[in-house]
């Protein structure tokens, strides 16, 4: 046999799990191959959608289901025994495992990152692999868990038989908090984005340590009523009879888990304070949900009841922890033991990604004085000054500026989905139903299918809050708008809102994070993957912050009178739902691609698209809105607003704002990455793939598309990537592709070839004019038309002598492509 020969499967079959077998692991139980631990990637073109590549190991290894201590990465024998180990050691970041093993089936490269062994990477034959005992022991001794708590950290998980598992990044949250339990912490802080499943995670470590009778008698204690309710019915569910909730400010004492709203057991009375009828250890687990909300506040009522029960263990869980020199989580629970991000969640495929629209009004960038003496509709002499965004809606009401706003909304509304459910939010109660009367006016036809088309809910006002169920219902069709103002204080998370609209001003990074969450949860049933924020009042300028962690796909200002859709989506698409991944080389001809460079797409994988009606909220309520404002509000109805042209700002991949041109920031990062135009040419001949050039600079923040769309103006035609860079950073002429394709064409330099071969040639080179240079560096291009109609793919590979001979002939291609201007 010769193993050079052998597959990277074969190397698996053959060499790798014997291996593992004789070192006595269980292969049904313990070792799990070809692992994917991601969603991949929710990408976005337009109003389709298509998944990228998951993350895959080859091998993980766990003592005991849902506790994985090693990881191998294989590779076939045709590469050394440690060229696996960097990929192995990202995956060993990622999964949160110690033990890292790369192996070619000629033996492995063991790295031991708990730096309990002799060296770090140690060689090791086929027959001296590790057994589960020997790497669990130290693993044990690294996490400083002793005999005394390893039976807390070995109880198993619930398991209900359906086959749910815990995502990769829930299971390190529950094995950190529990490990961290065993080991005695008492102030534990788990911060996971919005969407991500907090609930079922608290279900986990709370059964895992009560099975274990680490701890006996638990309290979850949350701030609305609806997430106690849910978390009672569905995650909890299995908890059965040893559960009750607490209702009606009574006291039972029977039972071990309680669930309870931190209002049903506070008061401003003495009285009221009913938590005070358990002795101070009752509990020995207390876990805060959303414990940013208040629990960290030295002087809130969550506090108080903390201190009362401070003998218990206390365990927080927040997507967005409160850092302010009032309120701290971090002081009062120390730094988390693990954070998973809403960039995480976005990049692994578990969260929705978003694209912004800012809307910039020239008042609102302006600023307005009213002339001297001057009253407003309602009579009221206005005071003299400038006012400017921060009044507009509180101290000042511009009514056409409502309207602009409100129109707005329906464009966009009408231009993409205008039965998507989206959330309009207001300054206040008054802003709300202004906002509520002008959208009314602006969709009649809407309003007369059904009047509850737009509805305003706030807590202030029975007939909204009677609609809530219709709202958070994803099956009813309306209302279809709700205006608001402190919808986002009350726990709604939007599970199915396709739209967020912000007219209100958003200074704290924790309510924008909050705002970010309504709508970051996929919803595959309702065809919700990704949704769009309609901003302004500059509120997404937040995303400049360095605290803030999610960017969006696509950030789109428009100028004057441009539609308010992103351009992406106002276009004919060329690809449909359905279509194979190998479609978007067909779609490039039409310049329709966004936001694909970087990304491997998933075998398979098809582009979906999510205009199809069910849209909505779950998980809330609406309440808590402050009344309406006592203070002075002027009304002003004849002054004109209009919006202003605007330089577009885009996001680096760092997640700053680029705030100078697109020209001068690619002219930047191209000569970062080269010193030279002789430089530059010397990579782009050698390059085995140039579209690896330029995918290098899409990830430092370089956008092609929108590039080629400036550049495509000014010259005519599509530039190539190539000259794009030659002309933006050296000052060199530029071709555009279909010159470029013309000038190979006149040399006639297919001459060796004939038949399908020199077809195919012909074909590739007015590929490339239409589409670039990805498609023909790709051979799923031949499946392709017009390849399809000249032949089967293996048979026009056989054209060329084989797949030696083909690739040889597409680096001619180029190399004839690229000869001028280079």
């Amino acid at each position: 046999m010769d193993k050079k020969a052998l597959s990277e499967r074969d190397i698996c079959t053959k060499f790798i799990t014997p291996a593992l077998e004789r070192a006595g692991w269980d292969i049904q139980v313990q070792v799990r191959e070809e692992v994917s631990f991601t969603a991949g990637r929710i990408i976005v073109r337009g109003r389709l959608h298509t998944r990228g590549k998951r993350r895959r190991a080859d091998y993980l290894l766990s003592y005991q289901k849902h506790q994985p201590i090693a990881v191998i990465e294989a590779k076939d024998n045709k590469h050394s025994l440690g060229d696996g180990m960097q990929q192995a050691l990202a995956y060993s970041d990622a999964l949160d495992v110690p033990f890292v093993f790369a192996s070619n089936g000629d033996g492995f490269l063991f790295h031991d990152r708990t730096g309990l062994g002799g060296q770090t990477e140690t060689v090791l034959g086929l027959d001296d692999f590790p057994s589960p005992e020997e790497l669990w022991e130290r693993y044990c001794r690294y996490q400083g868990i002793g005999p005394t708590q390893r039976p807390v950290v070995e109880q198993p998980y619930y398991d209900d038989g359906s086959g749910r598992s815990p995502r990769y990044y829930q299971r390190i949250a529950i094995n950190r908090a529990v490990e961290s339990v065993a080991r005695g912490q008492d102030r534990i802080l788990l911060v996971m984005a919005t969407g991500t499943g907090k609930t079922f995670t608290a279900f986990q470590i709370i059964w895992r340590l009560w099975k274990a009778k680490q701890k006996k008698r638990i309290l979850f204690l949350a701030d609305r009523n609806i997430l106690v309710d849910q978390t009672k019915n569905n995650d909890f569910k299995p908890f059965g009879q040893a559960m009750t909730k607490v209702t009606h400010r009574t006291v039972d004492k029977s039972y071990e888990i309680y669930l309870s709203l931190y209002q049903a057991v506070t008061g401003s009375e003495e009285e009221q304070n009913i938590y005070k009828q358990f002795s101070p250890d009752f509990f020995d687990l207390i876990v805060i949900d959303e414990c940013h909300r208040g629990s960290a506040a030295v002087d809130s009522a969550w506090r108080a009841i903390l201190d009362y029960f401070s003998s218990a263990t206390h365990i927080g869980l927040t997507a967005t922890p409160k850092e302010t020199k009032e309120v701290s989580n971090i002081d009062y629970f120390g730094e988390p033991v693990y954070t998973y991000s809403l960039r995480q969640g976005i990049e692994d495929g578990f969260l929705a990604p978003y694209k912004v629209v800012r809307v910039d009004i020239d008042r609102d960038l302006q600023g307005w004085r009213p002339s001297k003496g001057q009253v407003d509709k309602l009579g009221q002499e206005i005071e003299d000054r400038i006012y400017n965004q921060k009044d507009f809606d509180k101290q000042l009401v511009l009514e056409k500026r409502t309207e602009l706003v409100a129109r707005k909304i329906t464009e966009f509304l009408e231009q993409s989905d205008p039965y998507q459910k989206a959330i309009v939010f207001c300054e206040d109660i008054d802003h709300a139903e202004r906002m509520r009367q002008a959208l009314v006016n602006l969709n009649p036809k809407r309003v007369a299918e059904n009047r509850k088309y737009v509805m305003r809910i706030t807590g202030d006002e029975a007939e909204g809050k009677a609609e809530l169920d219709n709202f958070i219902n994803p099956e009813a069709r309306y209302p279809v708008i709700a205006t608001t103002s402190k919808l986002m204080t009350t726990g709604v998370d939007a599970q199915t809102c396709k739209l967020i609209v912000l007219d209100q001003r958003i200074q704290s990074m924790t309510e924008f994070k909050q705002i970010i969450g309504r709508g970051t949860r996929i919803n595959d049933d309702y065809h919700k993957h990704w949704f769009t924020i309609l901003d302004f009042k500059k509120a997404t300028e937040l995303f400049a912050d360095p605290d803030f962690d999610g960017d969006p796909v696509k950030v789109y200002q428009p100028r004057g009178d441009d539609p308010i859709t992103p351009d992406d989506e106002l276009a004919e698409d060329d690809v449909a739902p359905g279509d194979s991944a190998e479609a978007l080389a067909e779609a490039q001809a039409e310049g329709v691609e966004e936001g694909l460079a970087g990304y491997e797409l998933e075998e398979g994988a098809t582009w979906q698209s999510d205009d199809a009606f069910g849209t909505g909220f779950s998980n809330g309520e609406f309440g808590g809105e402050e009344g309406p404002a006592k203070r002075v509000k002027y009304v002003v109805d004849d002054v004109e607003v209009s919006v202003v042209a605007e330089r577009v700002q885009y996001l680096g991949p760092d997640g700053k704002l680029i705030t100078e041109s697109l020209r001068d920031y690619t002219r930047k990062k191209v000569k970062e990455q080269f010193a030279s135009l002789d430089d530059f040419l010397r990579r782009w001949h050698d390059a085995e793939r140039k579209q690896a050039i330029l995918d290098e600079l899409a990830e430092q923040g370089v956008l092609w598309e929108e590039l080629a769309a400036e550049l495509g103006k000014a010259w005519g035609d599509e530039p190539d990537p190539f000259d794009v860079i030659c002309h933006i950073a050296f000052d060199r002429p530029p071709l555009t592709r279909r010159e470029r394709a013309e000038q190979v064409k006149k040399r006639d330099i297919f001459t060796r070839y004939e038949g399908q071969a020199r077809q195919v040639l012909e074909s590739l080179v007015e590929k490339y004019a239409d589409s670039g240079i990805e498609p023909i560096e790709d051979p799923k291009v031949l499946t392709l038309a017009p390849f399809s109609a000249i032949g089967a793919p293996m048979e026009l590979v056989r054209a060329f002598g084989g797949k030696p001979g083909y690739t040889r002939a597409v680096h001619e291609l180029e190399d004839a492509l690229y000869q001028s201007g280079g």
